[in-house]
């Protein structure tokens, strides 16, 4: 596949980053965003900063960092990164990941990584979330990745052999580590699981041995923990008219209410793991008897389990558990207040969807509790 069908989901190059910095400063959408996160002061230091990067690495240590850092600041209750001291900084890696946010999940990952001295990956995400030109500037000089899902089957296909292309490119020389999601968009249940066709994407352009070629991806599991769910009155409203009416259509504008959502929202405690390299014992583990389809569904178990290992509870999935199970097993990591509090942002969801309260209440608990099951059945509890 020739190199320069890459330009269709490669990020910037330095060159239209620098092209870009001018039509963000002065896109419409700017000034809000800024007035969002700092006082007058602080825009007119981050804009100097960022009207002067000249490199990705500046932009983003002088724009994409303060910004994450004023969301953090004023929608969460503080963040917290484990892995950093087992990861090999010399190697790229592709971080799968659960995926609970459009924006915050890579972002703060990506935080974590730069405030460490390390480069922060690029990042994957959909065609359907370039919604104007000040979001794919602002995305593409963060290096992100497009993925197109739409098409007819040989253009999905096709779309999928560059993407694969691209990335095996850029894990197997070095050239910089990627985060993708583990599953085609947010996870709207609670329930964290690889999508099988994701690793078939991957492995398209890789080695003819299948485990080989899942090998070569360093593959690296990230697993991000929410106290507060982001955007999940929204996600128990898709959840539920999904089972209603057996599909779920967007509002035209509800992608960009998600990405805002997940931006504005209180959020509570965030906590980040990065897991370990999917070693080659473990792929090696996997009997060579197995048919290709059959190989990749045990490694994604393998990728499963080290996400429902890593997935920090908080007394939000602890009660969410105990109220669906009617018990008090895990009563001792919450409190009155934490019940009340969290019955409160159960009845948010009446604001968005007037049905069915039980059934909707069920499902904003079962978003919760679900990571508490993955947890007992793996035996992680």
């Amino acid at each position: 596949m020739p190199e320069d069908n890459f330009d269709l989901i490669r990020p910037y190059t330095e060159e239209e980053m620098r092209e870009a910095i001018p039509r963000i400063i002065n896109s419409p959408a700017y000034k809000p965003m800024m007035d969002f996160l700092f006082s007058d002061d602080e825009q007119e230091n981050i804009t100097e900063a960022l009207s002067r990067s000249k490199t990705i690495g500046e932009f983003q240590r002088n724009f994409t960092l303060p910004c994450i850092s004023a969301v953090i600041n004023k929608t969460t209750s503080g963040t917290s990164c484990s892995g950093l001291e087992q990861f090999d900084k010399k190697k790229s890696n592709l971080f799968i990941a659960n995926h609970r946010d459009i924006a915050l999940d890579s972002s703060i990952l990506g935080m974590f990584l730069i405030n460490n001295g390390i480069t922060p990956p690029a990042m994957t995400w959909g065609s359907n979330l370039e919604l104007n030109q000040f979001i794919i500037d602002l995305g593409k000089s963060n290096q992100m990745v497009t993925v197109f899902r739409d098409g007819s089957p040989k253009e999905i296909l096709r779309n999928s052999q560059r993407l694969s292309t691209y990335i095996n490119k850029m894990i197997s020389g070095n050239q910089r580590s990627i985060w993708i999601a583990q599953s085609k968009g947010r996870t709207k249940d609670g329930k964290d699981h690889v999508d099988a066709s994701i690793l078939k994407m991957l492995i398209l352009s890789g080695d003819k041995n299948i485990k080989q070629a899942l090998k070569n991806l360093n593959l690296t599991p990230v697993t991000i923990s929410y106290e507060l769910e982001p955007c999940g009155a929204m996600k128990v409203r898709e959840v539920y008219l999904s089972g209603i009416e057996g599909h779920y259509v967007k509002d035209e504008d509800e992608d960009m209410q998600s990405i805002l959502g997940g931006f504005m929202m209180p959020k509570g405690r965030i906590h980040v793991n990065i897991g370990s390299t999917i070693s080659d014992h473990l792929i090696d583990s996997i009997d060579d008897k197995l048919t290709n389809n059959e190989i990749i569904s045990e490694a994604a178990k393998i990728i499963d389990k080290e996400t429902h290992k890593n997935y920090k509870l908080w007394p939000t999935n602890y009660l969410a558990y105990d109220y669906l199970e009617n018990t008090s097993r895990f009563s001792d990591f919450y409190n009155q207040k934490n019940k009340d509090e969290f019955e409160q942002r159960c009845q948010g969801i009446y604001d968005i969807i007037d049905d069915d309260k039980e059934a909707l209440r069920t499902l904003f608990y079962k978003m919760y509790a679900n990571p508490v099951y993955s947890k007992i059945k793996n035996n992680f509890l």
